[in-house]
């Protein structure tokens, strides 16, 4: 690919340079992402999302910060220092001197606002959507109560023993939002399309499906954030979105499929960020769909599935295959004798002879290309199921309500993706998949033993039992009774000019905080 050394031009002139009458010399930075929000809202209570993480932590903030470029360890954030009273409370010390957006000063009265009934639970006055109050019992699914010791001191009460208490108050779900502004909302709705929050950068303007604009809140606890504006522009195809980089339309592009990278990199002025990241790609399966009731017929479109082809052909071998939903990040709980199911044919129609399959359709919802590679994935899908006898139709869809919508026993099998963030497998396993989890409420897939399994892994500090709780788990829910069929390893990839000094971060999370500009 040949860039156009006027597009190489215009791109440095609006890096480099203000706007004419513009008096701030910061620069101001555009990013061409495939979708903005899939809830077509910026409130992380209704986004909880792979597009919703890519941006939440530029405009709200947690009490717990993560190391996102680094090794995704927790951090002070909105809170300076924690520490665990007993089994069921945590105490938090607040950051002083912290300014929302609005100019309202931080205090423990608006971390108990944002965990209280108003905003997150219903009941309170204000009417929320339906999705939040259960969002977030699958969030916290032992809170009983946030509570002010102090103006900037505060203790989370939980009903019960929680392992990863601290590590939940590092989610997108736990930022903090100023009571007045939630309050002086007209409906909850309209909050949700423009939040006050605290992060290095506010709200100017939201465009669903269209446009995000952030400019600089320079009274930051960090200092005065580094761009002074920041826009992230939908642009769903990707040719399209590498030619606004081309072009000096964007400084950044997301999700950059593998095949691309050579051709954007033949220009030594581009080159392209990131790769593999915390994040699971796999396939589910809706065991309310009468052939997927079988676990022999998950068990067999389990073993159809060629793992190593799709990462070679589609990836160009920059990520891998896990050892199932687990992470080395886990520590203690990454089983290294744990294995995805082998790619095996014979064993996959050996399955399906024993099984009630009689040559039934199952239907494939899916997206085209959220996902990198999505589409060209599930081709891959497809072709290696009907290999083994399964009469797998693929279905295109617009919208994640399509993918999820009419009757339970309409729905087979449809992508999804796993993010862990907090080094303890509750989040990604329990939350996802546990009795509190959507895929119970939706009947999508559940199992008796699994459930209670859930429940006693998440309420007990005794780490070799919980190890052991672990295995048996993941036995259940990717081999015995499948829930899933793991892909790989999600890759992220982002092309940007070369001389922006800019590090990617270990998830979908794009940091333009003071810290990672000019690194």
């Amino acid at each position: 690919m040949r860039i156009p050394r006027r597009a190489l031009l215009a791109s440095s002139a609006l890096l480099a340079a203000p706007a004419v009458g513009q008096s701030d010399p910061r620069p101001q930075v555009s990013v061409a992402v495939q979708n903005l929000a899939t809830s077509n809202t910026l409130e992380m209570l209704l986004e909880q999302s792979n597009v919703g993480t890519r941006i939440f932590r530029n405009y709200v903030e947690p009490l717990v910060d993560t190391d996102w470029t680094g090794d995704m360890s927790l951090l002070p954030g909105l809170a300076t220092a924690w520490r665990r009273l007993d089994e069921r409370v945590v105490e938090f010390d607040l950051r002083e001197g912290v300014v929302f957006h609005d100019g309202s000063p931080f205090t423990a009265e608006d971390v108990v606002f944002s965990f209280g009934p108003e905003r997150m639970w219903g009941g309170g006055g204000r009417e929320v959507p339906a999705s939040v109050p259960q969002t977030a019992r699958q969030a916290f699914p032992a809170f009983e109560r946030m509570e002010a010791v102090g103006p900037y001191r505060v203790r989370l009460v939980n009903s019960r023993p929680d392992p990863v208490q601290i590590g939940r108050m590092a989610r997108s779900i736990a930022v903090i939002v100023p009571r007045g502004a939630f309050l002086a909302a007209p409906s909850f709705m309209e909050w949700a399309r423009r939040p006050v929050g605290s992060g290095p950068y506010r709200i100017a303007e939201f465009r669903p499906d269209r446009l995000l604009v952030m400019e600089p809140h320079d009274a930051h606890w960090q200092g005065r954030p580094p761009l002074r504006r920041l826009r992230f522009l939908e642009v769903p195809e990707v040719s399209s979105r590498i030619n606004m980089l081309i072009s000096g339309e964007a400084e950044f592009a997301t999700d950059i499929p593998p095949d691309q990278i050579r051709a954007i990199e033949s220009d030594r002025r581009f080159e392209v960020a990131g790769g593999p990241i915390n994040n699971t790609r796999y396939v589910v399966f809706n065991t309310a769909h009468p052939v997927l009731a079988d676990p022999l017929v998950r068990r067999a479109m389990s073993h159809a599935i060629d793992r190593e082809a799709i990462i070679t052909a589609l990836w160009e071998g920059r990520t891998s295959v896990p050892r199932g939903l687990q992470w080395e990040f886990y520590g203690e709980f990454y089983l290294r004798d744990v294995e995805a199911p082998r790619f095996d044919p014979a064993e996959a129609r050996r399955l399906l002879r024993e099984s009630s399959y009689r040559g039934q359709p199952i239907p494939y919802r899916c997206l085209n290309n959220y996902y990198t590679n999505q589409t060209a994935t599930a081709q891959i899908l497809v072709s290696g199921w009907r290999a083994v006898g399964l009469n797998v139709q693929l279905q295109m869809v617009e919208n994640w309500g399509q993918i999820l919508g009419g009757e339970p026993a309409s729905r087979g099998v449809h992508d999804w993706s796993a993010s862990a963030v907090v080094p303890d497998p509750s989040v990604q396993t329990v939350g996802s998949w546990g009795p509190g989890s959507a895929v119970w409420r939706r009947n999508q897939w559940r199992n008796a033993e699994f459930g209670a399994l859930c429940e006693e892994f998440d309420s007990i500090l005794d780490t070799p039992r919980r190890i052991a709780i672990r295995r048996r788990m993941l036995a259940i829910i990717e081999r015995e009774d499948p829930a899933y069929a793991v892909l790989h390893r999600n890759a992220n990839f982002t092309a940007k000019r070369r001389e922006i000094g800019w590090r990617p971060a270990q998830s979908f999370f794009m940091d333009f905080r003071g810290r990672n500009w000019g690194a």
